[in-house]
């Protein structure tokens, strides 16, 4: 058993012993009772239970609870004698106006609930918005595309895919946007759309990087601040002509797409010379230039974030997807990326640092 199905094990006992532990602390309040001396209380078991309640289960099982609770403070002291005296009353109405408390929390977390689960579904709304799945298979190529966000319950960040037909060839563009939060999700939306517009129109790859550099300029200076100077954006664009085994790859200071060959060789797609990122043309001119590489029949071509190759485990180990992907047959490429996603989630032990984003193009 890997670290991440333990983590996730020892989650799942922890949820089931929490909601038996209200119960469990009424039978403790009984017992603790019946052995120890009359001045001794039982009370604070009994309160506890409807307050452990509340933000677990649901209002029914709350109030049965605190129901629960307040019977068996009234029994321990029937127990002693008939007659109600003021600690039993005291009690009693101790336990009582916390059991009423608890339902009253209860209601609070499930309205918190209700607007995280709305908060959700707005994100996962904008991330089908701004990350669309691709169709399974575009212009003869077989796509798959994944997102693992970092922080659990996040459905987007700065990374960002995209997959195009257009006239010269099937044109893809994996980045990793600087920063966090919304004007990391706003300056993915600029790069997508001027990415899609500009694959339509411009003749050559290293047209269409020109077209993204703009667009970026651009917004850093409609945002202002400290983004209009840091912001930048890395990115691997690529070109698979079509019927045409080659692939041709402009990259601006992102890793290099992986090429995995039908015999289990990997091998990384390498550009001559680097480029700076997208967004920092105002620090030099390096001209962009594509370079081609052959795409043969039954290779997959993986183009990936930092999230992939930067994720640690435990002792500070970077996940190397070349030396892991070595030797291995691509049958499909949504079953590499998802195989990729579990391993990289068992390698960091659920922990992961970045989020991760995956799209994989397969020549049939």
């Amino acid at each position: 058993m890997g670290p991440a199905e333990a983590q996730e094990d020892g989650s799942a006992a922890v949820r089931t012993l929490a909601r038996f532990l209200p119960a469990l602390l009424i039978v403790v309040g009984v017992c603790y009772d019946a052995l120890t001396p009359q001045a001794f209380t039982p009370v604070p078991f009994f309160t506890a239970a409807p307050l452990i309640a509340a933000p677990l289960s649901s209002l029914r099982t709350t109030v049965l609870t605190g129901l629960a609770s307040f019977l068996a403070a009234y029994a321990v002291h029937v127990r002693h004698t008939f007659r109600p005296d003021v600690d039993t009353v005291t009690e009693a109405l101790t336990v009582a106006t916390v059991a009423a408390l608890a339902a009253g929390i209860n209601q609070v977390v499930r309205i918190g609930d209700q607007r995280l689960a709305s908060a959700r579904e707005i994100a996962e709304a904008a991330q089908r918005a701004v990350l669309p799945e691709p169709a399974e298979r575009i212009g003869g190529f077989e796509i798959a595309a994944c997102y693992e966000a970092a922080q659990e319950g996040t459905f987007i960040g700065g990374d960002l895919y995209a997959v195009q037909d257009t006239p010269y060839g099937v044109r893809l563009v994996v980045g990793d946007v600087r920063g966090k939060g919304m004007g990391a999700v706003a300056a993915v939306a600029v790069v997508i759309g001027a990415f899609r517009e500009a694959a339509e129109q411009e003749a050559t790859l290293e047209a269409v990087a020109g077209r993204l550099e703009r667009a970026l300029a651009r917004e850093g200076v409609r945002r202002g601040g400290v983004d209009a100077f840091e912001g930048f954006t890395t990115a691997v664009l690529a070109e698979l002509p079509h019927g045409d085994g080659t692939v041709r790859v402009v990259n601006r200071g992102h890793p290099p797409p992986l090429l995995l060959h039908g015999d289990g060789k990997v091998s990384p797609v390498r550009v001559p010379e680097a480029a700076l990122p997208l967004g920092m043309g105002e620090l030099g001119a390096w001209p962009d230039r594509a370079a081609e590489h052959p795409f043969p029949s039954g290779a997959t071509l993986l183009l990936h974030t930092d999230g992939l190759s930067e994720a640690r485990d435990a002792h500070g180990r970077f996940y190397d997807p070349k030396q892991r992907l070595t030797g291995r047959t691509v049958t499909s490429p949504g079953q590499l990326l998802a195989r990729l996603a579990a391993e990289v989630r068992r390698h960091t032990g659920g922990g992961m640092t970045d989020d991760m984003a995956l799209l994989a193009v397969r020549r049939p």
